[in-house]
């Protein structure tokens, strides 16, 4: 079966969908890919704080290990494009990129929207027919196999159609989980929705009197009704409704989850993760010497951010006027647990639409994780964040994305072939 004149349809223009139909157009297929938003590529202009976080210099193993949400299924797309794979295709486009901290990998310019402008100029060398601002609304199969699209303009045919549109975060980069509709209506089972990477709400009140305080070198720890327990050193900022930054985000997927099963989850923050309780004692001893003519507020400032000092005193129940010399060594004690063990009821995440990434989506059983089609709808393919699959950030979502849409694309070219 010859392959010249094979038509494939790529709904979605974000990662996944972009490295899918430069991938089919370049090996020969006739692509169109249909983008309800003006442009391509919205989300992957805002990720890694509009640095584009790519992928990360990792073993590809890690890769596995730092994708809890489902990171086996995606064995088959890394083994046949992973890491390295990426970063020399990109670099043979002539895309220049650096390895920061944590083997997070960044477009050398530090700009994401080089990486955008980027896949404009690829889809315009492959000849993509790319349509912007043409939602899909259904997918047309008939006996059993992709027929077709249809968008608001028309009905287009398609030998094959790869499925990109994204989760449900981010609605305004056009993610808004149009393509669970979709492949429900075909028969795929969707699976529940949550945020994942993002920042958790809590009850108490000083964490807005803390707004804007960034903490480094602490250990955040969850409990989500006693026996789920969960804990990350780095660091985290307060915020005016509770806690973000790294170490929040990396939790927050296990927070998401708890809350979902209806458990109660509590946080701890230890601002000194380096000295064990009796450590710390001693160091506030030597502290309170020094500065035994203040009062307590000035006498802890060697200690912690001037900000928190008002906040720590009151969890320990120690008035900020009162006299080093007064102090008493329960009192002492109690500080200290208060400095190891700061409290936070953790009552909610933000709001889906601010996750980083979504939880959740097309089931993973109904995939075929070597070729990414569809085990319901024959020519059927799906990639990205559409997927229940997420990983934590570090460049790992974003690998995902393109390891899958090229796997996607080069299984559909096989296929029709």
């Amino acid at each position: 079966m010859s392959f010249a004149g094979k038509k494939i349809a790529v709904i979605g223009a974000g990662v996944a969908g972009l490295m899918a139909a430069v991938t089919a157009a370049h090996e020969g297929a006739e692509v169109s890919l249909f983008e309800k938003m003006p442009k391509v590529g919205l989300k992957m202009g805002i990720t890694g704080k509009g640095r584009c976080n790519l992928t990360n210099s990792a073993p590809i193993m890690d890769f596995i290990a730092k994708t809890p949400g489902n990171g086996k299924f995606l064995y088959s797309a890394y083994e046949k494009f992973n890491n390295e794979d990426l970063l020399d295709l990109l670099h043979s486009w002539g895309l220049a990129t650096k390895v920061e901290r944590g083997g997070r990998v960044f477009p050398a310019s530090d700009d994401a929207q080089e990486v955008r402008h980027l896949f404009m100029h690829l889809l315009r060398r492959e000849k993509v027919d790319l349509h912007l601002e043409e939602p899909v609304r259904h997918i047309l199969q008939k006996d059993g196999k992709i027929a077709g699209v249809v968008t608001d303009r028309k009905r287009y045919e398609a030998d094959a159609v790869i499925l990109t549109t994204g989760g449900a975060s981010y609605p305004r980069t056009g993610s808004t989980g149009d393509g669970y509709a979709m492949a429900g209506e075909l028969g795929h089972k969707v699976t529940k929705i949550r945020p994942a990477l993002i920042p958790l709400v809590c009850a108490e009140s000083w964490t807005k009197e803390l707004q804007g305080i960034s903490l480094k070198n602490v250990t955040f720890s969850v409990d989500g009704g006693g026996r789920r327990k969960a804990e990350e050193f780095g660091e985290m900022l307060f915020t005016h409704f509770g806690v973000s930054g790294p170490i929040v985000l990396s939790l927050s997927d296990k927070v998401s989850l708890w809350l979902s099963q209806n458990h109660e989850v509590r946080g701890a923050i230890d601002l000194k993760p380096a000295l064990s309780l009796d450590v710390l004692d001693k160091r506030l001893i030597r502290d309170f010497e020094k500065y035994h003519q203040k009062q307590m507020a000035g006498a802890m400032a060697d200690l912690m951010p001037h900000r928190m000092i008002d906040v720590v005193l009151r969890l320990a129940d120690v008035p900020r006027e009162m006299p080093v010399s007064e102090l008493k060594k329960k009192d002492r004690r109690k500080l200290a647990e208060v400095i190891k063990h700061m409290p936070l009821t953790i009552t909610g995440t933000r709001p889906l639409a601010e996750a980083i990434v979504t939880a959740g989506g097309i089931s993973v059983k109904e995939v075929n994780p070597s070729t990414m089609e569809s085990k319901i709808c024959k020519h059927l393919y799906l990639a990205g964040e559409v997927l229940d699959v997420h990983a934590f950030t570090g460049g790992y979502n974003l690998q995902a994305a393109f390891s899958t849409g090229h796997l996607a694309a080069v299984s559909a070219i096989k296929e029709l072939s």
